[in-house]
């Protein structure tokens, strides 16, 4: 459900102004967003195992650069043939925001941090993104900020703190300031992806990957890294998996579970990769399950419920009309 009220004012300039005051909170979501965001949280958990499988040969600025021009070209494709309308305007400057920060400056600086802090600490960065984008989107007029979302957040970062506190620990200030960068990023870019959440899908995704994906590219060529195909059959298959599950797949479900919800409730995501990378690498590669583990991913699995899933979590909240964000456009 989604509720709008509408009024006419007068600016400081004179213009007569229609304002349509919605809640981004006021649309509960039904099952299909719900298992949009299911399929989403095992597809992003899945993408961690293939991209270990995909740096056995590919360096990881190349491998990114790679996958995410390869699924620009899927997606272009699929713009194409469905002769979907290419945005313009403000709209195109946008949607080319959400492709630098989600496929760019979120991926940059997760590898940065990466080559300074233990796995376990880059996995924090990921429990701390609902937290970051329920605050940027409260900055933003976005959305209210609640308490419960609020308590769901760090209940799914403590969850994600226990289960790799038995981990070795490094943590430079360089890595401490690229993981911090890398959440506000990544909170970001789900802030724009509602924004532009009213075009279609594929086209937001073509023009957002056309606008990352070169970027990093760039990088890969600064910092010298050898651009070579794949060759493993292993790393074919993660390739080709993380091409199209993992990004046309992924990406698509993300779009269309913020369009439905709230960022921050969407963000959740993120918290939750980690979770099913674990569950998956047990089965796939035998790797060991820690208690600490489990317990850490209830702990997590309780905050997402908690901040976003439960029943009261999805109950359209409407606040008084002087606190509710504003959409304003010019009366013709």
């Amino acid at each position: 459900m989604r509720i709008s009220r509408e009024s006419v004012s007068v600016d400081a300039t004179g213009t007569l102004r229609r304002v349509t005051l919605m809640n981004e909170t006021t649309r509960s979501p039904g099952a299909f967003t719900m298992t949009a965001f299911a399929v989403a949280v095992i597809l992003g958990g899945a993408n961690f195992l293939a991209v270990r499988f995909s740096n056995r040969e590919l360096e990881p600025f190349w491998g990114a650069g790679l996958r995410f021009s390869l699924a620009a070209l899927l997606f272009v494709g699929i713009a194409v043939a469905l002769r979907l309308r290419w945005p313009r305007g403000r709209q195109l400057w946008l949607t080319c925001l959400y492709g630098v920060f989600s496929f760019a400056l979120s991926y940059a600086l997760m590898y940065w941090a990466l080559v300074r802090v233990t796995a376990g600490m880059a996995a924090v960065v990921l429990a701390v993104v609902p937290l970051v984008t329920l605050l940027l989107a409260a900055a933003q007029r976005l959305e209210p900020l609640s308490r419960r979302t609020v308590l769901g957040s760090l209940l799914a970062l403590g969850g994600i703190l226990f289960a790799t506190l038995g981990q070795e620990i490094m943590l430079p200030l360089s890595g401490l300031l690229a993981m911090l960068a890398a959440a506000l990023t990544i909170g970001e870019s789900v802030i724009l992806g509602k924004r532009v959440s009213d075009n279609h899908p594929a086209m937001t995704n073509a023009v957002g990957l056309a606008a990352g994906a070169p970027l990093l590219l760039g990088l890969s060529a600064l910092a010298g890294e050898t651009w070579v195909l794949p060759r493993q059959p292993e790393v074919v298959w993660s390739v080709v998996y993380l091409v199209t599950l993992g990004s046309t797949g992924l990406f698509v479900l993300i779009l269309l579970v913020v369009r439905r919800w709230t960022a921050s409730a969407t963000s959740y995501v993120f918290v939750l990769f980690p979770v099913v990378t674990m569950l998956l690498a047990a089965w796939l590669a035998n790797e060991p399950i820690t208690a600490r583990g489990v317990i850490g991913a209830l702990v997590v699995i309780s905050g997402v419920w908690f901040g976003a899933l439960a029943p009261a979590a999805r109950q359209p909240a409407v606040p008084p009309l002087g606190e509710t964000p504003a959409l304003a456009t010019e009366v013709p």
